[in-house]
């Protein structure tokens, strides 16, 4: 059992929102802010570094979006679904862009195939939470 789970599960309060799915959308979070982290510093050590400025940037950006939404979908007590929901839709659409350039890299670099498989665990994720959410 992931922390966010446990925790998730010893909080006096609940969200009303199925603690499953929310706990693994905050593991799949913060997989890929670690995945997106470690694959910008890869990146970095590649022979052609001017390939892989958009696949930085697109990491850099996800790392932020994910982190952020992590932060605020563990604190779920109270949560306002007007400011969850489109934190989770800014997920979707930043691992889908990060997954989608990674995935260009992946034939030549693992690092890069690691990193779109975390960013497609947490695009789906993040679509699983929206689903249930009122």
């Amino acid at each position: 059992m992931s922390y966010a789970r446990q925790l998730l599960d010893s909080h006096p309060r609940t969200s009303g929102l199925d603690a499953g799915v929310l706990a693994a959308t905050i593991d799949a979070l913060t997989d890929c802010a670690q995945a997106c982290t470690a694959d910008v510093d890869a990146d970095l050590g590649e022979q052609d570094l001017a390939e892989m400025v958009k696949c930085i940037r697109l990491c850099l950006d996800c790392v932020d979006v994910c982190t952020a939404t992590a932060g605020v979908v563990s604190r779920l007590a109270e949560y306002d679904a007007n400011v969850v929901r489109p934190l989770l839709e800014a997920c979707v659409a930043i691992c889908k862009s990060c997954g989608d350039e990674c995935e260009r890299h992946a034939p030549h670099f693992q690092h890069c195939r690691v990193c779109a498989e975390a960013c497609r665990r947490c695009e789906q994720a993040c679509r699983e939470l929206l689903a249930v959410m009122k």
